[in-house]
């Protein structure tokens, strides 16, 4: 009687800070890398989540088993490159069946440089994540197999971390821009705004194509600066409005450069409207303070309560720290809260046209349920003019 065969030798490896090893099969690029390690639910979106400027220092567990079967498209990019720093799935990509795709998934990550594992079990892991907090890992692809596993889990354990870590620096853009795109729709695809009525400046702290396709598409110009802008930079450009935008690290730590410049706006009393960590950096302006959260909010399924009209929007999430409500002070309202476990997802300044939301309202999981604080802000800057 023949012997069995072998079972094929694991070609990747996933390592916990805490010594936990999960072992795989490698696809993408060869390597190592060390990084925050989340989970997100998502069961559509994995291109533009890998694209999320929001993800840099993180590997990313997608719970959703049928990663890479819509194939990837340009058209679905968030920013130039993948900016998360790793994949973990449950089963290997599969090939592409959808007719706007233009590429494989694995073929797409290997030319991006992206390390990912397949063949691990992602809700054994996510249950980690949520009970132990989000671990520190490091994550190595070696076709050959050969891994020093100690070396690893050293590695691992020396990571930082994402608390006291400005990451905004390292996604933003190095120098200004115009941005005319608008929303995706059918038959056109991308259309350009050749009418717009209002002037925005947006703050790049990691910002996602699709927000600013949604201020051009709610008649805005949009001149985008990076994250490093002043308040006198921002003014000079004579805006209706300014726009803060989502991205990655501790906002602390971004706050230090971000502060100062957005009080300067605030000064100015003109509409203000922030998105993640956007909203983040408006709340410390503020005068409130920001929290790491256990395992963050990752995913597209996340119900949202606006408490001033008692409507529940399904939205999409992607932060690991959070507002503490507790901390906003006199003047600052709750406007949003997440029905999973009552966080801060919105404030507002009261009497004033400056608000912001924890979630991304450009994300369309709703699919429309969001697309009202564009429209808001966009109303703040047209009764500006006329006040």
């Amino acid at each position: 009687m023949p012997a069995a065969p072998s079972p094929a030798k694991p070609t990747a490896c996933l390592v916990l800070a805490d010594g936990t090893i999960f072992y795989g099969r490698g696809f993408g690029a060869t390597g190592e890398t060390v990084a925050e390690l989340c989970f997100n639910t998502a069961m559509t979106g994995y291109q533009e989540i890998m694209t999320d400027p929001s993800y840099a220092g993180q590997v990313v567990t997608f719970t959703f088993p049928h990663i890479g079967n819509t194939g990837v498209t340009p058209e679905d990019d968030e920013t130039a490159d993948p900016v998360a720093a790793g994949m973990v799935v449950k089963w290997d990509p599969t090939e592409p069946s959808n007719w706007r795709a233009t590429g494989d998934l694995v073929e797409w990550l290997t030319r991006r440089g992206r390390i990912c594992i397949g063949g691990i079990d992602t809700r054994r892991l996510t249950r980690a994540i949520r009970q132990q907090g989000a671990p520190h890992v490091a994550l190595a692809h070696d076709p050959e197999g050969n891994f020093d596993l100690e070396a690893l889990v050293a590695k691992a354990r020396a990571w930082k971390g994402l608390v006291g870590l400005d990451l905004a620096k390292d996604v933003t853009c190095a120098q200004s821009y115009r941005w005319d795109e608008m929303r995706w729709a059918w038959p056109d695809g991308y259309l350009r705004q050749t009418a717009p009525i209002h002037r925005v400046v947006a703050i790049d702290y990691g910002a996602k194509r699709n927000i600013l396709r949604c201020l051009a598409s709610a008649g805005c110009d949009v001149t985008v600066l990076p994250a490093t802008a002043t308040a006198e930079e921002v003014l000079a450009l004579n805006p209706d409005g300014v726009f803060l935008s989502n991205g990655p690290g501790d906002p602390a730590a971004t706050g230090d450069y971000a502060v100062p410049m957005i009080r300067g706006v605030l000064a100015q009393d003109m509409p203000v409207f922030g998105i993640c960590l956007g909203h983040q950096m408006l709340a410390l302006a503020l005068g409130a303070r920001t929290i790491k959260m256990n395992h963050g909010h990752h995913g597209a399924n996340h119900p949202v309560k606006d408490l001033e009209t008692g409507k529940v929007e399904i939205t999409s999430m992607n932060h690991g720290f959070t507002v503490d409500s507790q901390t906003l002070p006199e003047g600052v309202l709750e406007t949003h809260i997440s029905l999973f476990d009552g966080s801060n997802c919105g404030i507002r300044m009261a009497g004033r046209p400056v608000f912001s939301v924890q979630y991304h309202p450009e994300a369309s999981p709703g699919p429309q349920d969001s697309y009202y604080l564009f429209e808001r802000f966009a109303a703040a800057m047209a009764a500006r003019k006329v006040a």
